[in-house]
């Protein structure tokens, strides 16, 4: 019976890049994101490919949302093995003394409540498979702080934390929990949305960067992780590009 993998924030970058992984990984994966024309898109492309997947909408800031979700995978064609916490995201780079409040709840809901929903909503299909694996793709944001960074540091923390204490709660019980870090990820949308559709402004976060990571390259980490034997745990795996060599030394060409 083929093993179901569900990954949130599957509409673009390293959800979607891990959707069409972990589909020719052989899972038949529930792209789940609120964009559902780009989720048909996904889908399209990942069957031409010869794989196999499901749209399903879902906003991981709505308990509603999340239940939906939960349904999706009780009628899937297969154990649920795999949970892909990926859906997340920065907004602002403004010092704590001027921060949105707005901008801070919106990275928190997203980032550590999204996870703690939809963990809490799909634990038990994962604990049935018998061999289930949470991941959660958090951030080096997630144990480094920067200027700017205050909320989206705070939640990247938080999300860390959640991770850490679901492993030690779940010990014992048939279910991983593995900790993503990336570093610089060059994606179509983060820093875009970080800043507001500022284009220019996103550009310059990886401007002189020859190489920083892409998501193909995150979506690789994640199925490395999760195909590994069931009795591997890989607790927290930090990937950066070489140019990055901590969260404040980046090497820029001309710099």
């Amino acid at each position: 019976m083929t093993s179901v993998a569900i990954v949130t924030g599957a509409s673009s970058g390293i959800g979607a890049a891990t959707a069409r992984r972990l589909a020719a990984e052989g899972f038949h994966v529930l792209a789940a994101a609120r964009r559902t024309e780009r989720l048909a898109e996904l889908v399209a492309g990942i069957e031409a490919a010869g794989g196999r997947a499901t749209a399903v909408e879902c906003d991981v800031t709505s308990d509603e949302s999340v239940a939906g979700l939960a349904a999706a995978a009780a009628a899937a064609p297969g154990p649920v093995t795999l949970l892909v916490n990926n859906a997340g995201g920065a907004r602002g780079l403004d010092p704590v003394e001027s921060g949105s409040v707005g901008d801070w709840q919106w990275m928190y809901d997203v980032n550590v409540l999204g996870t703690l929903r939809v963990t809490q909503a799909l634990l038990p299909a994962l604990e049935a498979s018998g061999a289930g694996t949470i991941v959660v793709v958090s951030s080096t944001a997630g144990f480094t702080v920067y200027e700017g960074g205050g909320g989206y540091t705070a939640a990247k923390h938080a999300q860390t934390a959640v991770a850490g204490t679901l492993r030690l709660e779940l010990c014992g019980r048939p279910i991983r929990v593995i900790e993503i870090d990336p570093g610089m990820v060059k994606t179509e949308e983060f820093s875009l949305v970080r800043f507001g559709g500022d284009a220019e402004r996103a550009a310059a976060v990886y401007a002189g960067v020859a190489e920083p990571l892409v998501a193909d390259d995150v979506a690789d980490c994640i199925a490395w992780c999760a195909t590994r034997p069931h009795h591997v745990n890989v607790d927290r795996l930090v990937v950066r590009p070489l140019a990055q060599a901590a969260q404040h030394k980046v090497h820029r060409a001309g710099q």
